[in-house]
Protein backbone atom coordinates (compact mmCIF):
# COMPACT_ATOMS: atom_id res chain seq x y z
CA UNK A 1 0.00 0.00 0.00
CA UNK A 2 1.43 3.38 -1.07
CA UNK A 3 0.30 6.58 0.63
CA UNK A 4 1.36 10.13 -0.39
CA UNK A 5 0.61 13.15 1.76
CA UNK A 6 1.39 16.84 0.88
CA UNK A 7 1.86 19.11 3.89
CA UNK A 8 2.95 22.75 3.38
CA UNK A 9 5.29 21.82 0.55
CA UNK A 10 7.00 19.04 2.54
CA UNK A 11 6.79 15.67 0.76
CA UNK A 12 6.67 12.56 2.94
CA UNK A 13 6.89 9.21 1.21
CA UNK A 14 6.52 5.98 3.19
CA UNK A 15 7.07 2.54 1.67
CA UNK A 16 5.57 -0.57 3.41
CA UNK A 17 6.39 -4.21 2.77
CA UNK A 18 5.08 -7.50 4.19
CA UNK A 19 8.67 -8.57 4.78
CA UNK A 20 10.90 -7.22 7.51
CA UNK A 21 11.01 -3.50 6.85
CA UNK A 22 13.95 -1.04 6.94
CA UNK A 23 13.13 2.68 7.10
CA UNK A 24 15.45 5.21 5.26
CA UNK A 25 14.78 8.90 5.73
CA UNK A 26 16.52 11.68 3.66
CA UNK A 27 15.89 15.40 3.23
CA UNK A 28 16.26 17.68 0.17
CA UNK A 29 15.62 21.49 0.16
CA UNK A 30 14.99 23.74 -2.83
CA UNK A 31 17.55 26.32 -4.00
CA UNK A 32 17.94 29.18 -1.52
CA UNK A 33 17.18 26.95 1.48
CA UNK A 34 19.12 24.54 3.65
CA UNK A 35 18.04 21.77 6.04
CA UNK A 36 17.82 22.66 9.74
CA UNK A 37 18.49 19.40 11.67
CA UNK A 38 17.36 20.94 14.94
CA UNK A 39 13.99 22.16 13.76
CA UNK A 40 13.75 19.32 11.21
CA UNK A 41 12.76 21.60 8.34
CA UNK A 42 14.23 23.75 5.55
CA UNK A 43 15.32 27.25 6.49
CA UNK A 44 16.12 30.25 4.28
CA UNK A 45 19.80 31.00 3.35
CA UNK A 46 20.83 34.64 3.97
CA UNK A 47 22.80 35.34 0.75
CA UNK A 48 23.49 38.94 1.87
CA UNK A 49 25.81 37.57 4.54
CA UNK A 50 27.50 34.72 2.72
CA UNK A 51 27.79 36.13 -0.84
CA UNK A 52 30.76 38.58 -0.99
CA UNK A 53 29.80 41.93 -2.50
CA UNK A 54 26.36 40.68 -3.50
CA UNK A 55 25.10 44.09 -4.65
CA UNK A 56 27.13 46.70 -6.52
CA UNK A 57 26.79 50.32 -7.52
CA UNK A 58 25.82 51.51 -4.04
CA UNK A 59 22.74 49.23 -3.87
CA UNK A 60 21.84 47.50 -0.61
CA UNK A 61 21.27 43.77 -0.29
CA UNK A 62 17.90 42.61 1.09
CA UNK A 63 17.46 38.89 1.81
CA UNK A 64 14.12 37.28 1.01
CA UNK A 65 12.76 33.72 1.03
CA UNK A 66 14.79 31.65 -1.37
CA UNK A 67 16.93 34.52 -2.65
CA UNK A 68 17.85 38.19 -2.20
CA UNK A 69 17.22 41.57 -3.79
CA UNK A 70 19.47 44.55 -4.57
CA UNK A 71 17.50 47.71 -3.86
CA UNK A 72 18.29 51.43 -3.54
CA UNK A 73 19.42 52.38 -0.06
CA UNK A 74 16.34 54.62 0.32
CA UNK A 75 13.90 51.72 -0.22
CA UNK A 76 11.73 50.67 2.72
CA UNK A 77 11.24 46.94 3.37
CA UNK A 78 8.15 45.45 5.16
CA UNK A 79 8.60 41.82 6.25
CA UNK A 80 5.57 39.55 6.95
CA UNK A 81 6.71 37.11 9.65
CA UNK A 82 3.78 34.75 9.00
CA UNK A 83 4.81 34.31 5.40
CA UNK A 84 8.40 33.69 6.57
CA UNK A 85 7.35 30.72 8.68
CA UNK A 86 5.15 29.37 5.92
CA UNK A 87 7.93 29.77 3.36
CA UNK A 88 10.42 27.92 5.50
CA UNK A 89 7.99 25.03 6.04
CA UNK A 90 7.26 24.63 2.30
CA UNK A 91 10.81 25.06 1.01
CA UNK A 92 11.86 21.40 0.93
CA UNK A 93 10.66 17.86 1.12
CA UNK A 94 11.25 14.97 3.57
CA UNK A 95 11.41 11.59 1.96
CA UNK A 96 11.04 8.31 3.87
CA UNK A 97 11.63 5.17 1.87
CA UNK A 98 11.20 1.70 3.34
CA UNK A 99 13.08 -1.06 1.56
CA UNK A 100 13.30 -4.75 2.29
CA UNK A 101 16.71 -6.34 2.89
CA UNK A 102 16.03 -8.75 0.04
CA UNK A 103 16.41 -5.92 -2.57
CA UNK A 104 18.73 -3.21 -1.20
CA UNK A 105 19.67 -1.78 -4.65
CA UNK A 106 16.14 -1.09 -5.75
CA UNK A 107 15.66 2.63 -6.35
CA UNK A 108 12.64 4.37 -4.90
CA UNK A 109 9.88 4.87 -7.36
CA UNK A 110 9.50 8.34 -8.99
CA UNK A 111 6.54 10.33 -7.81
CA UNK A 112 3.74 10.52 -10.28
CA UNK A 113 2.58 14.05 -9.42
CA UNK A 114 3.64 17.47 -10.89
CA UNK A 115 5.38 20.03 -8.64
CA UNK A 116 3.93 23.51 -8.73
CA UNK A 117 6.81 26.10 -8.74
CA UNK A 118 6.61 29.75 -7.83
CA UNK A 119 6.96 32.50 -10.43
CA UNK A 120 10.53 32.70 -11.69
CA UNK A 121 11.13 28.97 -11.08
CA UNK A 122 10.56 25.90 -13.20
CA UNK A 123 10.49 22.14 -12.62
CA UNK A 124 13.76 20.39 -13.32
CA UNK A 125 14.41 16.88 -14.59
CA UNK A 126 14.82 15.82 -10.99
CA UNK A 127 11.38 17.07 -10.17
CA UNK A 128 12.56 20.07 -8.13
CA UNK A 129 11.99 23.78 -8.62
CA UNK A 130 14.99 25.59 -10.04
CA UNK A 131 15.56 29.28 -10.83
CA UNK A 132 14.89 30.52 -14.35
CA UNK A 133 17.83 32.60 -15.70
CA UNK A 134 15.85 35.24 -17.59
CA UNK A 135 19.11 36.93 -18.67
CA UNK A 136 20.34 33.76 -20.37
CA UNK A 137 17.01 32.78 -21.91
CA UNK A 138 16.28 36.32 -23.18
CA UNK A 139 12.93 36.49 -21.42
CA UNK A 140 13.85 39.72 -19.65
CA UNK A 141 12.67 43.18 -20.71
CA UNK A 142 15.85 45.14 -20.11
CA UNK A 143 16.71 47.90 -22.59
CA UNK A 144 19.67 47.60 -24.95
CA UNK A 145 21.64 50.09 -22.88
CA UNK A 146 21.00 48.15 -19.66
CA UNK A 147 22.60 45.08 -18.15
CA UNK A 148 20.43 42.15 -17.11
CA UNK A 149 21.36 40.67 -13.71
CA UNK A 150 19.73 37.36 -12.83
CA UNK A 151 18.19 36.98 -9.36
CA UNK A 152 16.66 33.94 -7.72
CA UNK A 153 13.13 33.86 -9.04
CA UNK A 154 13.53 37.14 -10.88
CA UNK A 155 16.01 39.51 -12.61
CA UNK A 156 17.14 43.12 -12.36
CA UNK A 157 17.89 45.69 -15.08
CA UNK A 158 20.93 47.69 -14.10
CA UNK A 159 23.06 50.35 -15.80
CA UNK A 160 26.63 49.58 -16.86
CA UNK A 161 29.46 51.02 -14.72
CA UNK A 162 29.83 54.74 -15.30
CA UNK A 163 26.10 55.21 -15.94
CA UNK A 164 23.22 56.08 -13.69
CA UNK A 165 19.54 55.28 -14.09
CA UNK A 166 17.19 58.15 -14.82
CA UNK A 167 13.69 56.89 -15.42
CA UNK A 168 14.04 53.98 -17.84
CA UNK A 169 17.24 55.29 -19.39
CA UNK A 170 20.91 54.95 -18.44
CA UNK A 171 22.62 58.34 -18.44
CA UNK A 172 26.40 58.74 -18.51
CA UNK A 173 27.90 59.92 -15.21
CA UNK A 174 30.11 62.96 -15.80
CA UNK A 175 32.85 62.12 -13.30
CA UNK A 176 34.58 65.42 -14.10
CA UNK A 177 31.80 67.34 -12.32
CA UNK A 178 32.26 65.34 -9.12
CA UNK A 179 34.84 66.07 -6.40
CA UNK A 180 38.29 66.13 -7.91
CA UNK A 181 39.16 62.88 -9.56
CA UNK A 182 42.08 64.42 -11.47
CA UNK A 183 45.01 66.58 -10.35
CA UNK A 184 45.03 68.83 -13.41
CA UNK A 185 42.43 68.11 -16.12
CA UNK A 186 39.60 65.61 -16.34
CA UNK A 187 38.21 64.31 -19.66
CA UNK A 188 34.80 62.63 -19.50
CA UNK A 189 34.12 59.66 -21.77
CA UNK A 190 30.96 57.52 -22.19
CA UNK A 191 30.82 55.41 -19.06
CA UNK A 192 34.22 56.49 -17.81
CA UNK A 193 36.81 59.29 -17.74
CA UNK A 194 40.56 59.83 -17.87
CA UNK A 195 43.00 62.40 -16.48
CA UNK A 196 45.39 64.66 -18.35
CA UNK A 197 48.33 66.71 -17.09
CA UNK A 198 49.56 70.13 -18.06
CA UNK A 199 52.67 70.49 -20.17
CA UNK A 200 55.79 69.54 -18.23
CA UNK A 201 53.90 67.00 -16.07
CA UNK A 202 53.01 63.34 -16.44
CA UNK A 203 50.49 61.03 -14.80
CA UNK A 204 51.66 59.09 -11.79
CA UNK A 205 51.02 55.35 -11.43
CA UNK A 206 47.60 56.06 -9.87
CA UNK A 207 46.48 57.73 -13.15
CA UNK A 208 45.16 60.69 -11.17
CA UNK A 209 48.09 62.64 -9.77
CA UNK A 210 50.40 64.73 -11.97
CA UNK A 211 54.11 64.76 -11.22
CA UNK A 212 56.78 67.03 -12.66
CA UNK A 213 58.83 65.78 -15.62
CA UNK A 214 62.55 66.37 -15.15
CA UNK A 215 63.32 67.24 -18.74
CA UNK A 216 67.03 67.56 -17.94
CA UNK A 217 67.20 63.89 -16.90
CA UNK A 218 64.75 62.59 -19.47
CA UNK A 219 66.24 63.87 -22.73
CA UNK A 220 68.15 67.09 -21.83
CA UNK A 221 66.94 69.33 -24.66
CA UNK A 222 69.50 72.04 -23.87
CA UNK A 223 72.67 72.38 -25.93
CA UNK A 224 74.81 73.10 -22.85
CA UNK A 225 73.38 73.62 -19.35
CA UNK A 226 69.88 72.50 -18.31
CA UNK A 227 68.05 73.49 -15.11
CA UNK A 228 64.77 71.76 -14.25
CA UNK A 229 61.93 73.86 -12.82
CA UNK A 230 58.38 72.86 -11.87
CA UNK A 231 56.57 72.04 -15.09
CA UNK A 232 59.35 73.23 -17.37
CA UNK A 233 63.10 73.78 -17.73
CA UNK A 234 65.60 76.56 -18.42
CA UNK A 235 68.63 76.41 -20.71
CA UNK A 236 71.79 78.35 -20.03
CA UNK A 237 75.06 78.64 -21.88
CA UNK A 238 78.65 78.36 -20.82
CA UNK A 239 80.75 81.53 -20.53
CA UNK A 240 81.48 82.89 -23.98
CA UNK A 241 78.16 81.69 -25.41
CA UNK A 242 74.67 83.14 -25.49
CA UNK A 243 71.21 81.60 -25.98
CA UNK A 244 69.87 81.62 -29.49
CA UNK A 245 66.35 82.70 -30.33
CA UNK A 246 64.98 79.19 -29.73
CA UNK A 247 66.15 79.44 -26.08
CA UNK A 248 67.71 75.98 -26.37
CA UNK A 249 70.81 76.20 -28.51
CA UNK A 250 73.88 78.29 -27.72
CA UNK A 251 75.68 80.61 -30.06
CA UNK A 252 79.22 81.83 -29.70
CA UNK A 253 79.51 85.36 -28.35
CA UNK A 254 81.76 87.46 -30.56
CA UNK A 255 83.50 89.45 -27.83
CA UNK A 256 85.62 91.20 -30.42
CA UNK A 257 82.52 92.77 -31.90
CA UNK A 258 81.18 94.05 -28.61
CA UNK A 259 84.04 96.51 -28.02
CA UNK A 260 86.92 97.92 -30.03
CA UNK A 261 88.93 98.46 -26.83
CA UNK A 262 88.86 94.89 -25.56
CA UNK A 263 92.39 94.33 -26.88
CA UNK A 264 95.19 96.87 -27.25
CA UNK A 265 96.11 95.64 -30.69
CA UNK A 266 93.93 92.90 -32.19
CA UNK A 267 91.12 90.68 -30.90
CA UNK A 268 90.70 87.13 -32.18
CA UNK A 269 87.33 85.50 -31.53
CA UNK A 270 87.29 81.81 -30.63
CA UNK A 271 84.46 79.39 -29.76
CA UNK A 272 83.35 80.42 -26.30
CA UNK A 273 86.21 82.86 -25.75
CA UNK A 274 88.56 85.37 -27.34
CA UNK A 275 92.25 86.12 -27.28
CA UNK A 276 94.39 89.19 -27.84
CA UNK A 277 97.39 89.14 -30.11
CA UNK A 278 100.19 91.65 -30.51
CA UNK A 279 102.28 92.56 -33.56
CA UNK A 280 105.82 91.40 -34.11
CA UNK A 281 108.19 92.89 -31.56
CA UNK A 282 105.50 92.88 -28.81
CA UNK A 283 104.18 90.36 -26.34
CA UNK A 284 100.80 90.05 -24.60
CA UNK A 285 100.79 91.13 -20.96
CA UNK A 286 97.75 90.66 -18.73
CA UNK A 287 95.79 89.02 -21.54
CA UNK A 288 95.05 92.28 -23.39
CA UNK A 289 97.99 94.68 -23.28
CA UNK A 290 100.95 94.68 -25.67
CA UNK A 291 104.41 95.24 -24.25
CA UNK A 292 107.56 95.87 -26.26
CA UNK A 293 110.06 93.02 -26.42
CA UNK A 294 113.61 94.16 -25.72
CA UNK A 295 115.40 92.27 -28.43
CA UNK A 296 118.75 93.67 -27.26
CA UNK A 297 118.34 91.60 -24.09
CA UNK A 298 116.71 88.52 -25.58
CA UNK A 299 118.04 88.01 -29.12
CA UNK A 300 120.87 90.47 -29.72
CA UNK A 301 121.83 90.02 -33.36
CA UNK A 302 124.26 92.97 -33.63
CA UNK A 303 127.96 92.50 -34.39
CA UNK A 304 130.72 93.11 -31.86
CA UNK A 305 131.56 96.48 -33.40
CA UNK A 306 127.91 97.53 -33.10
CA UNK A 307 125.67 98.51 -30.29
CA UNK A 308 122.06 97.34 -30.04
CA UNK A 309 119.41 99.96 -29.55
CA UNK A 310 115.90 98.78 -28.64
CA UNK A 311 112.89 100.79 -29.68
CA UNK A 312 109.11 100.25 -29.51
CA UNK A 313 108.48 97.26 -31.72
CA UNK A 314 112.03 96.43 -32.80
CA UNK A 315 115.72 97.17 -32.52
CA UNK A 316 118.56 98.77 -34.51
CA UNK A 317 122.31 98.13 -34.68
CA UNK A 318 124.54 101.24 -34.67
CA UNK A 319 128.36 101.49 -34.94
CA UNK A 320 130.19 101.56 -31.65
CA UNK A 321 132.49 104.21 -33.18
CA UNK A 322 130.29 106.66 -35.03
CA UNK A 323 133.12 109.18 -35.55
CA UNK A 324 133.94 110.30 -39.06
CA UNK A 325 137.07 112.06 -40.25
CA UNK A 326 138.48 114.31 -38.95
CA UNK A 327 136.74 113.43 -35.66
CA UNK A 328 138.18 110.92 -33.27
CA UNK A 329 136.43 108.93 -30.52
CA UNK A 330 137.28 110.25 -27.09
CA UNK A 331 134.58 108.53 -25.04
CA UNK A 332 131.48 106.49 -25.66
CA UNK A 333 129.45 108.14 -28.44
CA UNK A 334 131.56 111.36 -28.26
CA UNK A 335 133.69 112.48 -31.17
CA UNK A 336 136.12 115.45 -30.99
CA UNK A 337 137.81 117.33 -33.81
CA UNK A 338 141.46 118.02 -32.78
CA UNK A 339 142.40 121.69 -32.66
CA UNK A 340 145.72 120.79 -34.26
CA UNK A 341 143.89 119.98 -37.42
CA UNK A 342 143.23 123.12 -39.49
CA UNK A 343 140.02 121.66 -40.85
CA UNK A 344 138.57 121.54 -37.38
CA UNK A 345 138.58 125.33 -37.08
CA UNK A 346 135.46 125.51 -39.26
CA UNK A 347 133.74 122.51 -37.68
CA UNK A 348 131.99 121.99 -34.36
CA UNK A 349 134.42 121.06 -31.68
CA UNK A 350 132.54 117.94 -30.65
CA UNK A 351 129.74 115.72 -31.87
CA UNK A 352 127.83 113.54 -29.39
CA UNK A 353 125.64 110.69 -30.69
CA UNK A 354 122.38 109.94 -28.83
CA UNK A 355 119.49 107.60 -29.58
CA UNK A 356 115.89 107.66 -28.40
CA UNK A 357 112.60 106.02 -29.36
CA UNK A 358 109.06 107.35 -29.19
CA UNK A 359 105.66 105.75 -29.88
CA UNK A 360 103.82 106.48 -33.07
CA UNK A 361 101.22 109.27 -33.11
CA UNK A 362 102.38 110.76 -29.84
CA UNK A 363 100.29 113.60 -28.46
CA UNK A 364 101.69 117.06 -29.30
CA UNK A 365 103.10 119.37 -28.15
CA UNK A 366 105.35 117.09 -26.14
CA UNK A 367 108.79 117.59 -24.56
CA UNK A 368 110.91 114.71 -25.77
CA UNK A 369 114.61 115.50 -25.15
CA UNK A 370 116.75 117.91 -23.09
CA UNK A 371 120.19 119.19 -24.17
CA UNK A 372 122.57 120.62 -21.58
CA UNK A 373 126.17 121.90 -21.52
CA UNK A 374 128.60 119.52 -19.82
CA UNK A 375 131.22 122.20 -19.15
CA UNK A 376 130.39 125.67 -17.95
CA UNK A 377 132.79 128.48 -18.56
CA UNK A 378 132.61 131.84 -16.82
CA UNK A 379 131.64 134.92 -18.79
CA UNK A 380 130.17 132.88 -21.63
CA UNK A 381 126.85 132.91 -23.37
CA UNK A 382 125.25 129.72 -24.67
CA UNK A 383 122.66 129.66 -27.41
CA UNK A 384 120.83 126.64 -28.81
CA UNK A 385 119.37 125.88 -32.22
CA UNK A 386 118.23 123.01 -34.47
CA UNK A 387 121.03 122.83 -37.02
CA UNK A 388 119.46 120.19 -39.31
CA UNK A 389 116.73 117.56 -39.51
CA UNK A 390 113.76 119.87 -39.02
CA UNK A 391 112.89 120.61 -42.62
CA UNK A 392 109.19 119.84 -42.09
CA UNK A 393 108.96 121.74 -38.83
CA UNK A 394 108.17 118.76 -36.59
CA UNK A 395 110.38 120.08 -33.76
CA UNK A 396 110.97 123.21 -31.77
CA UNK A 397 113.94 123.90 -29.46
CA UNK A 398 113.04 125.88 -26.37
CA UNK A 399 115.88 127.22 -24.21
CA UNK A 400 115.14 126.50 -20.59
CA UNK A 401 118.25 128.01 -18.94
CA UNK A 402 121.63 129.49 -19.72
CA UNK A 403 123.07 126.04 -20.17
CA UNK A 404 120.11 123.88 -21.33
CA UNK A 405 117.29 123.64 -23.85
CA UNK A 406 114.29 121.32 -24.46
CA UNK A 407 113.43 119.69 -27.76
CA UNK A 408 109.66 119.87 -28.28
CA UNK A 409 107.67 117.69 -30.69
CA UNK A 410 105.08 119.95 -32.27
CA UNK A 411 103.81 117.68 -35.07
CA UNK A 412 102.70 114.09 -34.55
CA UNK A 413 104.96 111.49 -36.11
CA UNK A 414 103.83 108.14 -37.46
CA UNK A 415 106.13 105.15 -37.59
CA UNK A 416 108.00 103.18 -38.34
CA UNK A 417 110.34 106.04 -39.08
CA UNK A 418 113.80 107.35 -38.18
CA UNK A 419 114.62 111.07 -37.68
CA UNK A 420 118.16 112.44 -37.26
CA UNK A 421 118.16 115.88 -35.70
CA UNK A 422 121.35 117.91 -35.03
CA UNK A 423 121.03 120.13 -31.97
CA UNK A 424 123.81 122.76 -31.71
CA UNK A 425 125.00 124.72 -28.69
CA UNK A 426 126.98 127.83 -29.60
CA UNK A 427 129.27 129.30 -26.90
CA UNK A 428 130.63 132.90 -27.09
CA UNK A 429 132.81 134.62 -24.45
CA UNK A 430 133.60 138.26 -23.87
CA UNK A 431 136.67 138.07 -26.10
CA UNK A 432 134.51 136.98 -29.01
CA UNK A 433 135.75 133.41 -28.77
CA UNK A 434 133.31 131.16 -30.49
CA UNK A 435 132.93 127.42 -30.26
CA UNK A 436 130.11 124.98 -30.82
CA UNK A 437 129.06 121.46 -29.96
CA UNK A 438 126.57 119.27 -31.79
CA UNK A 439 124.31 116.58 -30.34
CA UNK A 440 123.19 114.27 -33.11
CA UNK A 441 119.92 112.80 -31.92
CA UNK A 442 118.53 109.77 -33.71
CA UNK A 443 114.78 109.52 -33.05
CA UNK A 444 113.18 106.16 -33.87
CA UNK A 445 109.37 106.29 -34.15
CA UNK A 446 107.75 102.94 -33.41
CA UNK A 447 105.08 101.48 -35.70
CA UNK A 448 102.28 101.64 -33.09
CA UNK A 449 100.97 103.95 -30.42
CA UNK A 450 101.96 101.51 -27.68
Amino acid sequence: MLTAMFLAGLILITVHSQETEETITYTQCTDGYEWDPVRQRCKDIDECEIVPDACKGGMKCVNHYGGYLCLPRTAQIIVNEREEAAAESTSGRNNVIRRTPADPHRAPPNPTHQIQCAAGYEQSDHNVCQDIDECATGTHNCRADQVCVNLRGSFSCQCPPGYQKRGDQCIDIDECTLPPYCHHRCVNTPGSYYCQCNAGFQLASNNHTCVDINECDANNPCAQQCYNILGSFICQCNPGFELSSDRINCEDTDECRTSSYICQYQCVNEPGKFSCVCPEGYQVVGGRTCQDINECETTNECREDEICWNYHGGFRCYPRNPCQEPYVLTSENRCVCPVSNAICRELPYSVVYKYMSIRSDRTVPSDIFQIQATTIYPNTINTFRIKSGNENGEFYLRQTSAVSAMLVLVKSLSGPREHIVDLEMLTVNSLNYRTSSVLRLTIIVGPYAF
